[in-house]
């Protein structure tokens, strides 16, 4: 198995940055970050030293240090290791905890191997989301402010409990007509959340509360429909998909096909061979 390697900067919470890569050889010296690191083990396993102890975080298991804590790392094994990783400046965590205390701080975490195989999901579909070229902003910001208040929730030290959910219809209703009035825009989870007065995650909690979508996924939802009726007409796919602020032909077409169970070429065929477009 070869060495790789690829790493990039997201400008969410403060500048998450991620990481993607095999290691076989690589042995990683003593070292502390100024922010947290969590990541998932994908292949193989890992081996550190962290808080007087020697770790060894298997596939599927999740590792993670806090800020200023000493650490070193290697593959415990010949096949070496595969991850992937976030790191997250500390504001990132204050702004998680914001919404699950009157009174934040920064989150401490005990364990640097956690066995939470559902949290290992939620870490899984934020990083595979946010590696995507074209990815939608407010996907990644979605699923990575989730991933995080899943992980603060069930593991920090302390009690951690989401406040009660208020009458948020009027917040609501101002976040669906915004995205109805710029779907075609990369929108963010903050120009939301400015726009319902709202803490973002809090914006997530309600608006899933009363639509039962995220805004992204409703996002999608005002997208599609646009294009749909697009498709009635003679512009080529491409277009239709930037018209309807799609990325490209292909995000459309996967995105038109979960909803819709077929594609939108196939849609057009049957509207525009219909005997009403005949008509």
């Amino acid at each position: 198995m070869s060495e790789s390697a690829e790493f990039n900067r997201l400008p969410i919470l403060g500048g998450v940055e991620w990481l993607r890569a095999t290691y076989v050889t690589q042995t990683f010296s003593r070292h502390t970050h100024e922010g947290y690191a969590l990541g998932v083990i994908e292949r193989g396993a890992l081996r550190f030293r962290y808080r007087g102890e020697t770790l060894r975080a298997d596939a599927g298991s999740i590792n993670l240090v806090i800020p200023g804590e000493a650490h070193d790392g290697q593959a415990d094994g010949e096949q070496g290791w595969s991850y992937s990783m976030f790191y997250l400046p500390p504001e990132a965590l204050l702004e998680v905890a914001g919404d699950l205390a009157p009174r934040p701080s920064l989150p401490h975490f005990r364990s640097g191997v956690l066995h939470d195989p559902d949290l290992a999901q939620d870490i899984l579909l934020a990083h595979a989301t946010v590696v995507q070229a074209g990815a939608p902003a407010l996907a990644g910001e979605t699923l990575v402010r989730r991933m995080l208040a899943a992980w603060v929730e069930r593991h920090a030290d302390g009690f951690w409990r989401w406040p009660r959910l208020g009458d948020e219809r009027g917040a609501v209703r101002r976040v669906r007509q915004l995205i109805h009035e710029r779907y075609r825009e990369d929108l963010h989870l903050a120009e939301l959340a400015e726009t319902a007065r709202l803490s973002p995650f809090h914006l997530l909690r309600v608006f899933e509360r009363e639509t039962g979508l995220t805004p992204h996924v409703y996002l999608v939802q005002v997208r599609v429909q646009s294009a749909r009726e697009l498709l009635a007409g003679p512009l080529p796919l491409a277009q239709v998909a930037a018209e309807a602020g799609f990325a490209d032909q292909s995000h459309l077409t996967r995105a038109f096909k979960r909803q819709h169970g077929l594609t939108p070429g196939r849609y057009r065929k049957i509207v525009q061979d219909s005997p009403a477009a005949a008509k």
